[in-house]
């Protein structure tokens, strides 16, 4: 059975920078058994209802500005799986969730980035799922819980987003110095919590963990992980897989649930 996974993907030069979270990601691949196809979810494509991309070739989105060129002659052109698109949309619907399947979205860089450096052969079928901020933590549960049955098929769901992610912070920052008190406090709550399979707090952050706004003054970036959580069904058992910062203000933690 697969597992789910929750990954930190950083700035766009996570492909090329030498980093310890590129490093890590960039290993993870060869510790996984090979998946028959993967769910990606990424911070990065939000719709006003969950939509699922369905076509043959993923394009590749280079959705950032300013970066060398290097980072926008980068391609990841997985296969598609229109099938399997099919498929989790009836899953999200078996499960009252409607849903709805796009023809021409491909994948962006919070989801090819991490493809990248696990598979880069890019020879894996991908479908990417959208996520819709509004509705917050608890209904991207629903939709990893709506996902579960697809581990046993060996179909990996990959949650792709940022453990914290205050951009406005970096330039307040020196350079990759300590973290501030306020990341690490933040970043230790949500581990004691995933560690101690508190849910209902995790999803109620907002409220309950500390400098839960200054790290994420939107949660865009931490919703994916409540769809990994979702997706490892009841019970599961999270491990942190990896733990690092970026500028001192990015966490770059990474979880497994088995």
């Amino acid at each position: 059975m697969q597992p789910t996974l929750y990954l930190s993907h950083g700035s766009p030069m996570l492909a090329l920078q030498d980093h310890p979270a590129r490093h890590f990601i960039a290993g993870l691949g060869g510790q996984l058994e090979r998946p028959d196809a993967i769910v990606v979810i990424s911070a990065h494509w939000e719709t006003d209802v969950p939509a699922v991309n369905a076509v043959e070739v993923n394009e590749t989105i280079h959705d950032f500005y300013g970066f060398p060129p290097a980072l926008y002659a980068l391609d990841y052109p997985a296969p598609g799986s229109p099938d399997l698109a099919a498929r989790v949309v009836d899953l999200l619907g078996d499960a009252g969730l409607r849903a709805g399947i796009d023809t021409r979205r491909g994948l962006d860089h919070g989801a090819w980035t991490p493809l990248l450096l696990m598979w880069p052969e890019h020879d894996i079928p991908v479908v990417q799922l959208s996520i819709q901020s509004r509705l917050g933590p608890g209904h991207h549960v629903q939709l990893g819980r709506a996902l579960s049955e697809l581990r046993k098929e060996n179909i990996l769901v990959l949650a792709s987003g940022s453990f914290t992610h205050n951009l406005r912070a970096i330039s307040r920052h020196l350079g990759d110095g300590p973290s501030p008190e306020w990341v690490t406090s933040f970043a230790d709550w949500m581990h004691e919590a995933l560690m101690n399979g508190r849910t209902c707090d995790l999803v109620s952050y907002r409220r309950l963990a500390p400098y839960a706004v200054e790290n994420h003054p939107t949660d865009e970036h931490l919703l994916p992980l409540f769809v990994a959580l979702g997706a490892a069904g009841e019970g599961a058992k999270p491990t942190r897989i990896h733990q690092s910062t970026d500028l001192g203000i990015l966490r770059m933690d990474a979880y497994r649930f088995d």
